[in-house]
């Protein structure tokens, strides 16, 4: 099913989402990579302040490329989301609403995906380039000295993307392999 989703992402929101579905996101997303993931883990051992509100918002596994001559940002693939796994169901526990990546995700993220009822996109892999048409700005908001992994803050207007693992836990990446084994 197509949907339409406005974002920050409310409880309702995530909640009917299913796995399979199409999304077109609108509103604002964090961008965070492994060196901010690790970055924010050392901040929370240290009982600091994170540096974006993780409450409803959605972060998007993406380090871009240099932002082209009018364009805010450039190339905006996803990247590996395994990577983030060991910071991830801290981050659910603590809010965080949605994550957009590629691949697989442990069975500890799946377990705070269903009790935080949270939701798992998965962006196309190799068309970063159509995807950054979709973000309307882009501004580094903390880590700017990690470069490309610095957090950021993106609109995004229609920002495609498939819900691979939904509240309830249903996993497209174990119903599809099914679907076609049958």
């Amino acid at each position: 099913m197509d949907r339409n989703i406005n974002v920050p992402i409310s409880d309702n929101d995530a909640k009917i989402l299913r796995a399979g579905d199409y999304v077109y996101l609108t509103g604002t997303i964090y961008t965070a990579r492994d060196a901010a993931h690790k970055r924010m883990a050392e901040t929370l051992e240290k009982k600091e302040e994170l540096p974006i509100q993780l409450n409803h918002n959605i972060i998007y596994y993406m380090g871009p490329s240099p932002a082209r001559e009018g364009r805010p940002i450039g190339s905006a693939g996803p990247t590996t989301s395994s990577r983030m796994d060991k910071y991830t169901p801290d981050l659910l526990d603590l809010g965080l609403k949605g994550m957009i990546g590629k691949g697989k995700r442990s069975k500890e993220v799946q377990e705070a995906i269903i009790r935080n009822h949270a939701v798992y996109f998965a962006a196309v892999g190799g068309a970063g380039a159509l995807l950054s048409k979709k973000i309307l700005s882009s501004e580094v908001i903390a880590y700017d000295d990690l470069g490309t992994e610095a957090i950021r803050k993106l609109e995004v207007k229609d920002f495609p993307v498939i819900v691979v693992i939904d509240s309830e836990g249903n996993n497209l990446y174990e119903t599809a392999i099914k679907q076609y084994q049958d």
